[in-house]
């Protein structure tokens, strides 16, 4: 029987997500905006006779989310900003000891404590990691609170199929508003884990699961192994959206929740002339750079728009160095006022005159 939209909180459309992908084992904190993950799994998986451990530290639940998944069963935590920060080392060990888990990250303002304001600032945190060695955290980042159950999803099919730890990054603003969303079947299929699991070794040899390598041999190959991985991620699970980029003059660049803002002011310039188009990554670690670069051989400007001060700017000129020379405009805000549509459209307004129009004159219009 096909499910009907209903009206979900992000929050809680992402804890359903995981019931629903089969999420075995939840392990937490609370914190602001991300709680009522936490508090929504707390009443449904003993319900359904799975683990829910309210975790005395962040750093304890991170630790317990790598000896549940150890033995290959789903698990997840969930929580935001300053208390992720205190999960790096962990995020490092469970990357190392190649372990799949889902970590959903709910962005709020920081530096430090911050505030609960929904911000785009731990972007560095999630695509550039805070855990010592060569590690990526895979990380997807929805725009509505559809996506969030969707990815969802995604996070834990990745993290099964590729042994990996995969994080879904939100922020204070989906996380708390409301929208129509169905939060449908699971989609994906199941991974079968009895090859390395530590399920008990009643008829066969014991298992040893470590990141420690003595032999500096044995850890190049490791990490290259990992690497690999994520070559292959990007080539098969990345998700992108394009949105008016054929024959674009201009192109802005965002992610998550600015996206959607940002698109509605794309649609508002398209109204006035201006050749103008959005793209917007899902999959930002490992970042699409030939998609970036692909693009930016077609536009003569890149307009990027985040709620920080500046974070996935970096990936994007990543993206372009040696390939192809073309501007590349920013504008940001740090954590507190969300951006209107009226105000992006004006920063397209005055990079399409000063980039464009001199270029073409407003012909181009």
């Amino acid at each position: 029987m096909k499910k009907e939209k209903e009206l979900l909180k992000g929050n809680y459309a992402i804890a359903q997500a995981a019931i629903e992908a089969g999420c075995q084992s939840y392990f937490g904190y609370p914190i602001t905006p991300q709680s009522e993950i936490g508090e929504y799994l707390s009443t449904k998986m003993p319900e359904l006779g799975r683990a829910f451990v309210p975790a005395e530290s962040e750093v304890a639940a991170i630790n317990m989310v790598l000896g549940a998944g150890s033995t290959g069963v789903k698990a997840m935590t969930s929580s935001s900003s300053c208390a992720v920060a205190l999960m790096q080392e962990g995020i490092s060990y469970i990357a190392g000891d190649e372990i799949p888990c889902v970590l959903v990250s709910v962005m709020r303002g920081g530096p430090g404590l911050g505030y609960i304001y929904p911000s785009q600032g731990d972007y560095f945190q999630a695509t550039k990691g805070g855990g010592n060695g060569d590690y990526k955290l895979v990380t997807y980042a929805p725009s509505s609170v559809q996506e969030c159950i969707d990815l969802t999803y995604k996070c834990f099919y990745v993290s099964q199929k590729y042994r990996t730890p995969v994080c879904l990054l939100a922020d204070g603003q989906l996380g708390q508003m409301m929208e129509p969303a169905i939060v449908g079947e699971y989609p994906y299929p199941e991974i079968d884990q009895s090859s390395w699991a530590l399920d008990g070794a009643k008829d066969r040899e014991p298992r040893f699961i470590a990141s420690i390598e003595r032999e500096q041999e044995s850890l190049q190959k490791r990490v290259e192994k990992i690497f690999k991985k994520y070559n292959t991620i990007l080539e098969n699970e990345n998700i992108f959206e394009k949105y008016e980029t054929e024959g674009a003059k201009l192109v802005i660049t965002a992610f998550g929740s600015i996206a959607r803002i940002a698109k509605a002011a794309v649609k508002m310039a398209r109204k006035n002339g201006m050749k103008v188009g959005l793209f917007r990554p899902i999959l930002v670690n490992p970042f699409p750079e030939k998609i970036v670069s692909e693009i930016a051989e077609k536009v003569d400007c890149i307009l990027d728009i985040e709620l920080n001060c500046g974070q996935m700017l970096q990936d994007i000129k990543a993206s372009l160095a040696g390939v192809v020379s073309i501007p590349v405009k920013f504008y940001g805000r740090p954590a507190g006022m969300m951006m209107t549509v009226e105000e992006i459209y004006k920063q397209i307004e005055n990079v399409y005159k000063e980039i464009v129009e001199k270029k073409y004159g407003t012909a181009c219009i």
